[in-house]
């Protein structure tokens, strides 16, 4: 089976600072993979990187047999970008909502927008998604009238909305009060559940090991340690991976 998505040597320098030093990976259609690392370790750089919001220095990425960021030999510009960005829908650190439309509109004007759908259509959409991070009861709030978590949930329905084909999580309960985080990690396990394709950074470590299938350890922008979530987790090889889980659970 070809995987959905394939990243080869993919580097990414911030002046003379190397944050991701060649990473190679593969992800199949319905696997979810936990990036899990300290920080600064290049986790949520090579998301951005996968979807050229942050542009890699070096090395090729395809989602579904597609190159990313380059056509005929040259860079796409962000127009070009947009449908391929629209498959990779990305659930932020922070919620960045449009604090001025309601919650339905901020998740429909997102298939508006990349969809193309009609606004009737695009409100349908709105609702259904909402329904999958049980948000509708608040469907007509302002996102200013709404807690951290239940923000979250929002920002997850409108990233599902674009219909994508992988979803892209960048620590997405990191700036949630600890008594919200596990309403967010509900609804990503339900999504996982379903069966979809899931990369995602997280220093939820119990998390990582019940609902992925695969754990990717990073450390100084490489991939130290892979392999099945609990094995990983549980008795890992590596010397830094066993230092920084000893850490993280003390």
């Amino acid at each position: 089976m070809n995987p959905l998505l394939s990243v080869t040597g993919l580097r990414k320098n911030y002046g003379l600072v190397e944050v991701l030093k060649g990473m190679d990976f593969e992800v199949t259609a319905g696997e979810k993979i936990a990036l899990i690392g300290p920080s600064g370790s290049g986790k949520s750089t090579c998301l951005l990187c996968l979807n050229f919001l942050e542009k890699p220095n070096a090395g090729e990425i395809h989602l579904d047999g597609e190159r990313i960021g380059v056509k005929l030999g040259r860079a796409m510009s962000d127009r070009q970008l947009a449908p391929q960005r629209a498959e990779m829908g990305m659930v932020f650190q922070l919620f960045n909502l449009w604090p001025h439309l309601s919650v339905t509109e901020n998740v429909a004007i997102a298939a508006r927008k990349v969809r193309g759908l009609s606004a009737r259509e695009a409100h349908e959409l709105a609702l259904e998604m909402l329904a999958k991070v049980h948000m509708t009861h608040r469907a007509d709030a302002s996102p200013l009238e709404l807690s951290g978590g239940q923000q979250q949930r929002v920002a997850i329905a409108r990233a599902l909305a674009q219909k994508p084909k992988l979803m892209l999580f960048d620590e997405p309960t990191s700036a949630l009060d600890p008594e919200l985080v596990h309403e967010v990690l509900k609804v990503m396990e339900e999504l996982a559940a379903e069966g979809r394709t899931m990369l995602i950074v997280t220093h939820e470590i119990a998390f990582a090991r019940d609902i992925a299938d695969r754990v990717m350890f990073l450390d100084g922008g490489t991939i130290v340690e892979q392999g099945p979530a609990r094995e990983l987790i549980l008795s890992p090889r590596e010397a830094r991976t066993q230092a920084f889980l000893k850490q993280i659970r003390h």
